[in-house]
C-alpha cells in the first residue's frame, strides 16, 4: 500500500493551481471531469504519490457542501490498494464503516470507495484501485 494521493478542496481549479503548480513547482499532469462525483480535478505529482485539487461542478457536489461547511483545505487522503473489493470485506469485518456500499469510478480510471471519518479518528479516507 502506499498513498496515492491527498485530496484538497479548491472553489476554483485555476487559484489553487497557481500554488501547487506555479509556486510549488509541482508537475501538473492534467484535469478532469468525474461527474458522478460532481468534480473537476487537477492532477500534481509529488514524489510517488500526488495531490489532487477538487473544484465542485454545482452546488450539490459534495466538494461543494465541503467548501461551504469547512472551507478550501485537506479533503481526503487516499490510500492504493491492490484488490479492493478483498480490501473492503476484511475492513468490514474489523468494523470499519465505509460511505456507500460498492465502489465507485473515480478519477484517473480507478475504483474509489471512501471510508468514513467514524472509523478514521476523523479523517475522510479513501481506498483506490488503479485499472491496469
Amino acid at each position: 500500500m502506499k498513498i496515492d494521493h491527498i485530496g484538497i478542496a479548491v472553489k476554483s481549479l485555476t487559484e489553487g493551481l497557481k500554488f501547487y503548480r506555479d509556486a510549488l513547482g509541482l508537475d501538473y499532469q492534467g484535469e478532469e471531469e468525474v461527474r458522478d462525483q460532481g468534480v473537476k480535478v487537477a492532477f500534481l505529482e509529488i514524489g510517488e504519490s500526488k495531490i489532487e485539487l477538487l473544484e465542485p461542478l454545482n452546488e450539490d457536489s459534495p466538494i461543494a457542501r465541503h467548501l461551504e461547511k469547512r472551507g478550501e483545505g485537506v479533503h481526503h487522503i487516499a490510500v492504493e490498494v491492490e484488490d479492493l473489493e478483498t480490501r473492503m470485506k476484511e475492513m468490514k469485518e474489523a468494523g470499519v464503516r465505509f460511505i456507500g456500499e460498492e465502489p465507485a469510478a473515480g478519477a484517473g480510471n480507478k475504483k474509489i470507495i471512501f471510508i468514513h471519518p467514524a472509523s478514521t479518528r476523523g479523517v475522510l479516507a479513501e481506498l483506490c484501485q488503479p485499472d491496469h
